[in-house]
């Protein structure tokens, strides 16, 4: 039995602790069968943690830009006072106003050689990541009213047609207060449409409260899990620290990658994308192809067939996961 990790907070239920997956590494049989059976994989202490520390110095600068911590600080992101009215740093955001997402750490974090040999044990071959990353920098005292839960979800259905891992990992240390992430254990095989996403994300009392797991994470752990996931952000009631972190999807780079470009060319019927070697590709859309766009609450959901040459723009950043020419999933790189 795991333990039982409580919280001084009224609205944070009892968890039971992650499942570490130390011991499995180098086994793909065992590996394969946690993920079978819990919908995740968490490890600690399994990333470099220089390069961790050269990852979360990049959020520091931003931070220290925005005049918003200490500056004498390379462990962590402390508040400094200053107001947060208009923090730039959103899930919902773009380059042009997310200073840490124009900054796009990750190429260089993950193209590290012990960052790399890592994830290429992990996944038994060379990793393709696609350009969909979240960077975190969430400020304290942050959350919903009378909720730990930030927005309860899964990712399977917005992103058809892509086999993906997601792998979160924390840059400083998040402690019970700064709250870190909990995923649903074992309710990712009823796949996909289980828990589809509505706009709010998932009723916090549709997840059986047993389910529930989470840890205190420090720099250099990793939790990875799947598309079908339930999963939340916790809500950071540190009055001190910003909760830092990073989450990146990947897939083998043997299987149906998808193609990442700019849109050159789009009507009701296709799309085409041009790679950055110059290379044209052209897909069909059909009422099927789930196309998404940055939209405040309504991100994640599907614009319809007719929306999609309208609100898709020629030179848009984009990349396309397909199935035999048809175009099955289009969204902004992120």
């Amino acid at each position: 039995m795991a333990d039982m990790m409580t919280s001084n907070s009224p609205d944070t239920p009892p968890m039971r602790e992650l499942r570490t997956a130390n011991h499995l590494l180098g086994d793909r049989a065992a590996l394969d069968a946690a993920w079978e059976r819990d919908g995740y994989w968490f490890f600690r202490d399994v990333l470099d943690k220089e390069a961790v520390g050269r990852l979360r110095a990049v959020y520091l600068d931003v931070l220290r830009d925005l005049n918003v911590i200490d500056p004498g600080r390379d462990d962590a992101a402390v508040y400094n006072g200053a107001p947060l009215d208009n923090f730039p740093i959103r899930n919902d955001g773009t380059p042009a106003t997310d200073p840490l997402l124009a900054r796009y750490p990750r190429d260089q974090f993950v193209a590290e050689p012990a960052i790399r040999a890592f994830f290429e044990q992990l996944f038994g071959e060379e990793v393709f990541w696609v350009p969909n990353t979240e960077y975190h920098a969430l400020p304290p005292g942050t959350g919903r009213p009378n909720s730990r839960f930030n927005f309860v979800h899964c990712d399977g259905p917005n992103n058809k047609g892509l086999p993906l891992k997601i792998c979160w990992m924390p840059l400083a240390p998040i402690d019970e207060e700064t709250g870190g992430l909990a995923v649903a254990e074992g309710l990712h095989r009823p796949r996909m449409d289980d828990f589809p996403r509505p706009p709010q994300g998932i009723g916090d009392d549709v997840i059986p409260a047993e389910a529930w797991c989470r840890a205190l994470y420090q720099p250099g752990d990793l939790l990875v899990f799947s598309l079908e996931t339930p999963h939340s952000g916790l809500a950071n009631r540190s009055d001190r620290y910003f909760r830092l972190s990073m989450d990146i999807r990947g897939m083998p780079k043997s299987g149906n990658i998808p193609t990442v470009g700019t849109v050159a060319a789009l009507d009701a019927c296709a799309i085409t994308v041009e790679t950055k070697e110059g290379e044209q590709r052209t897909f069909r859309i059909d009422e099927d192809s789930f196309c998404r766009i940055t939209r405040g609450r309504l991100t994640g959901m599907p614009l319809a067939l007719e929306e999609i040459p309208q609100m898709v723009k020629i030179g848009d950043p984009v990349y396309v996961a397909s199935d035999h020419g048809t175009a099955m999933f289009i969204r902004p790189q992120h």
